[in-house]
């Protein structure tokens, strides 16, 4: 019996959207919903860095381009981008342990959007993921990243996990796939 709902499939096929659509359907059924998502951040047509933004409105940068090779401070990178962990942790993390605090009869609903790289620098944060996993008052709806390079520990943690339905999300079938998805995280909360 699954508890939690994750997406994968590759950078840009629209995990994010459908995870977006999900919250929407279920935040209209007046469904308790709380969590977070990434977003591209775009200047003059290319994209600059991602942001993380809740679901009760407020935004934080998660990554920036890095403008010059100075590292000054200790850096968190991927690629290009420098990841802001403090940004990220200040934003998030209350917010995931608010969720795992709620004593409703109604199981919550916590978005995770993404659990990946630049996300996994903070220990704090894996920390918090794990512990939202195992409570029993809340079903995640999240998105981690398809296999790439060498295996991020909670990424697989979490793919490989007995009580984690995992969709693959691919450009054949992620404008059908919303009522499955849909259905898996009703069925989660029963």
């Amino acid at each position: 019996m699954s508890k939690h709902v994750f997406l994968t499939g590759p950078p840009g096929v629209g995990k994010t959207t459908l995870i977006q659509k999900v919250t929407q359907a279920l935040k209209s059924s007046g469904t308790s919903i709380d969590g977070f998502y990434t977003e591209e951040v775009r200047e003059g047509g290319r994209r600059t860095g991602f942001d993380v933004v809740t679901l009760s409105g407020k935004r934080g940068p998660l990554s920036r381009v890095s403008s010059d090779s100075s590292t000054s401070r200790r850096e968190y990178r991927v690629g290009q981008y420098i990841v802001d962990v403090v940004s990220f942790e200040q934003l998030v993390l209350p917010m995931l342990r608010n969720v795992n605090h709620g004593s409703d009869a109604e199981k919550k609903i916590c978005v995770i959007d993404e659990v990946g790289k630049m996300e996994l620098f903070s220990q704090a944060f894996i920390q918090a993921v794990r512990q939202t996993l195992t409570g029993s008052g809340t079903v995640v709806l999240g998105t981690i990243p398809i296999p790439k390079g060498k295996p991020l520990d909670l990424v697989e943690e979490i793919r490989n996990r007995k009580d984690v339905k995992v969709f693959n999300i691919n450009k054949e079938n992620r404008n059908s796939i919303f009522q499955d998805i849909l259905a898996a995280v009703e069925s989660c909360r029963k």
